[in-house]
């Protein structure tokens, strides 16, 4: 399990590249990465290639563990800042639903990507770091408890969009809506015990296996079928749900263990 966890940085940073290979490859940002209408950006094309060949550089030094800290803080950095100054004007001023949880769901996700890059960031060493990166080590703190958040409001979602949801469940799978109630529920109170620190070890590293159970079971057969159509919707989704379970990894792996019985060996 520790081996794992260790790894979790790794699904996180191989989710970015393929989050920055779709960007370049269809010349234009994936449906979760900045609000839809963005057709108004003059060189579109130019500027997705720049920014899927950072996005891709930036995972693969995750990936490798090269300045692993340094990368993930600027990574973080930026996402942030497009959910801060791009995504939230946009919900507030040209989104007329707003007031809906679900309205926002692309915007946590893009959000949840920027906190796992805090959460991998805190668990690298760092020293003689220059300002910027110093200011950014300021947010690492943060990174936890709003991808947490982010859990909970999809689990939310599960509830308030259960009939939409339950779609996505395999028809080999019985009983739909007994599922997408059961994982709204996991998330919910995963992300709970993940903010209260209770068994945040045990729970983060259910949250990330649960997540890639998805990964395996649903999104791998909707990328096989999608055949990269719809601009690579599906396939930026399991991308998304693999940094997620890595996400919950590394969290699981820099909490504190939970009490073991005497003699438990996790070698």
């Amino acid at each position: 399990m520790r081996n794992l966890f260790s790894k979790g940085h790794k699904f996180y940073g191989i989710g970015i590249i393929g989050i920055g290979f779709l960007t370049f490859y269809y010349a234009d940002f994936p449906y979760m990465l900045i609000p839809p209408k963005h057709l108004w950006i003059r060189g579109l094309a130019m500027v997705s290639y720049i920014f899927g060949a950072i996005l891709f550089l930036a995972g693969a030094c995750i990936v490798f563990e090269k300045k692993i800290r340094t990368i993930s803080l600027l990574l973080g950095g930026v996402l942030l800042l497009i959910f801060c100054f791009y995504f939230i004007p946009y919900q507030l001023i040209v989104s007329s639903k707003f007031m809906q949880l679900g309205d926002w769901e692309n915007s946590e996700k893009e959000l949840a990507l920027s906190c796992g890059a805090f959460v991998i960031a805190g668990c690298s060493p760092g020293k003689n770091e220059k300002t910027l990166i110093r200011f950014l080590a300021k947010l690492i703190p943060f990174g936890t408890i709003f991808f947490a958040l982010t859990i909970i409001s999809f689990g939310i979602d599960h509830f308030l969009y259960a009939k939409d949801v339950a779609d996505y469940v395999p028809s080999w799978i019985p009983n739909h809506m007994f599922w997408i109630y059961f994982a709204g529920i996991s998330l919910i109170g995963s992300g709970i015990a993940i903010i209260l620190k209770i068994r945040a070890t045990l729970i983060a590293a259910l949250l990330g296996t649960m997540i890639f159970i998805w990964f395996i079971i649903l999104h791998i057969p909707y990328v096989v079928a999608s055949h990269f159509s719809d601009t690579g919707g599906e396939v930026t989704s399991a991308f998304l749900a693999l940094a997620y379970s890595g996400i919950a990894f590394v969290i699981a792996g820099a909490a504190k263990p939970w009490p073991l019985p005497p003699g438990t060996n996790l070698k």
